[in-house]
This record gives C-alpha cells, structure tokens and sequence, in this order.
C-alpha cells in the first residue's frame, strides 16, 4: 500500500572548491548538502552535489545523492535519495527517488518518490513511499 508523509525541511548548501581548472572552465560545480526534516519523516540528511551550468540565465543540471536519517510515520532506519534535476530557463524538471535496497533499520525495504516545492523561500516535501509490512 502507499504511503503519503509530507512536511517542510531546511538546506544548507555548501560550495565545494573545483577539482582542477578544466571542471571549473567547464562551468561545473560541486557542493554539500545538508538537511533538517520536519513533519511525517523528521530527521537530517547528508549528501553530495554535482552540477553544470551554462550561459543562458536559469539554465542548468544537477545530480546528487543524499543518506537520510531519522523517523518515517515512527519507522526509525536511513534511506538513500537520487536527484536529477534540470533547469530550462527558470522551469524546473526534478525527480528525487529512494535508492533501491537502501532502506536500513525499520525502513528496510522502502520505495518511492520524494517531490519537492519551494514557496516564499520556503522548503516543503511530498513522500509517496511503500514499505513491507511488519509482522
């Protein structure tokens, strides 16, 4: 059966120095993430980012990978999320998905999709996620 959490969080993005010259002449960029969950899955994530950018304004990619920690509807376990993420000229196109069999603890097992909306400056998610049942 699927499962609904929804709530807002915080991030804190921190820009990472290039690699070498060439990743930076590339327009390419690195940074950290981190997060604070609230609501139906509270907790704090960790992660990495990698992205391009390019000489049109509002125009970019972006991949990452996060670890969340915390509680799910009372499920205490880690999970891991995989963005991608493009920009056409300001309009974004996002997909954040659980990692197949990263689910630990009592979050084992978990799938699903995590969207994100941004309002007023203001982080909010939506989790659409299915779990095996306990026993």
């Amino acid at each position: 059966m699927t499962m609904h959490a929804s709530g807002t969080f915080e991030v804190k993005l921190n820009v990472q120095k290039a690699d070498s010259k060439a990743a930076e002449s590339a327009n390419l960029g690195r940074m950290t993430i981190e997060k604070q969950f609230h609501g139906d899955l509270t907790g704090a994530s960790a992660g990495e980012m990698l992205s391009a950018g390019t000489e049109v304004a509002g125009s970019a990619g972006y991949v990452a990978m996060e670890r969340v920690s915390g509680t799910l509807h009372g499920r205490a376990g880690t999970f891991a999320l995989q963005h991608s993420g493009t920009m056409t000229r300001g309009e974004l196109q996002l997909s954040v998905t659980v990692v197949p069999d990263s689910g630990t603890g009592e979050l084992a097992g978990i799938a699903g999709k995590l969207t994100i909306m941004i309002v007023e400056k203001k982080h909010f998610y939506e989790f659409e996620y299915t779990l095996p049942e306990t026993p």
